[in-house]
């Protein structure tokens, strides 16, 4: 089973963050047998939303990552943080309206649209069918990948977590190509580029309907697998449901059990604005009425 860290800070401000985040990293043993040089940092920046949402990876969140990296290993280190384009959103514009511009003039540190890149097409086979990959060559060069992502439902994967942040990787724009298949695109994706530590953005959330909460959460692992699995109990789905942990556990990925550090997972489950099937029956409820006035 893989090691996984929950940990509740009641502030916002970056050093209540930094604090946090360099606890989760401790509680599961994160190491490596050399300091890296290059650092690859991918948040989830899936449209113009405001942080404060709970939406987007916030950049003083990644902010605070930098620090704890560069007072782990080096000050030297070269850390670049990245995305993609998207069918309905360019790097060129998020990047200024959700604050990483402003964020990487301070932290000296590169932003990187990966869309952009050299890329590498790559063919691999998932549950039997082949997939097409567009991965830019700057995985390669890097001694250490961290994915920052958020906790949010989705229709078509019910989760988006760590597993889901990674699809932005794939350096091809047009992302909406893939959602007919994107379980299984997904997948491939995380099996060509690997997460070295998963550190979720949980300080502030947005659940069933958009509702936004302050959850206060950090969640770390080095298993993206694991990260999802505790993400849908969080979100009060059963990880077995979830057809990416399921299927990239099948494809050795990563494993959906682990071992919970830290704060317990049900204090945050409580919290988080889920969906219930309370909603579920509304909504059925709402569609045979309405058919049968429409009738």
């Amino acid at each position: 089973m893989s090691l996984l860290s929950l940990v509740h800070t009641k502030k916002s401000d970056l050093n209540s963050i930094k604090n946090a985040i360099s606890e989760s990293i401790s509680l599961i043993n994160f190491d490596l047998k050399k300091n890296p040089e290059k650092v690859i940092i991918k948040p989830n920046m899936c449209y113009y939303f405001d942080p404060s949402t709970g939406q987007v990876t916030d950049p003083n969140f990644v902010s605070a990552i930098i620090d704890v990296l560069r007072e782990r290993f080096s000050s030297d280190i070269e850390i670049s943080v990245v995305e993609s384009d998207a069918s309905a959103m360019k790097c060129k514009h998020a990047f200024r309206i959700l604050g990483y511009d402003k964020m990487a003039r301070e932290k000296n540190v590169k932003l990187i649209n990966l869309s952009k890149e050299e890329s590498e097409k790559i063919e691999l086979i998932i549950d039997g069918k082949s997939y097409n990959l567009l991965i830019p060559y700057i995985f390669q060069e890097s001694d250490l990948f961290v994915n920052v992502p958020k906790i949010k439902y989705m229709n078509t994967t019910k989760i988006s977590c760590a597993l889901k942040n990674i699809f932005g990787c794939n350096a091809y724009p047009r992302k909406s190509i893939y959602h007919k298949v994107l379980n299984e695109f997904i997948v491939a994706v995380n099996k060509r580029i690997k997460s070295d530590l998963v550190i979720v953005d949980g300080i502030i959330v947005n659940g069933y309907r958009l509702s936004t909460r302050r959850l206060g959460l950090v969640m770390t692992s080095r298993d993206p697998v694991a990260i999802d699995a505790a993400a849908s109990k969080i979100a009060g789905l059963n990880p077995k449901s979830v057809k990416t942990v399921t299927l990239a556990a099948r494809e050795e990925l990563g494993n959906p059990k682990y071992i919970a550090l830290g704060e317990d997972l049900n204090y945050f489950k409580k919290r988080f604005p889920k969906k219930r099937m309370r909603d579920d029956l509304r909504r059925y409820i709402g569609s045979i009425y309405s058919l049968f006035f429409s009738s």
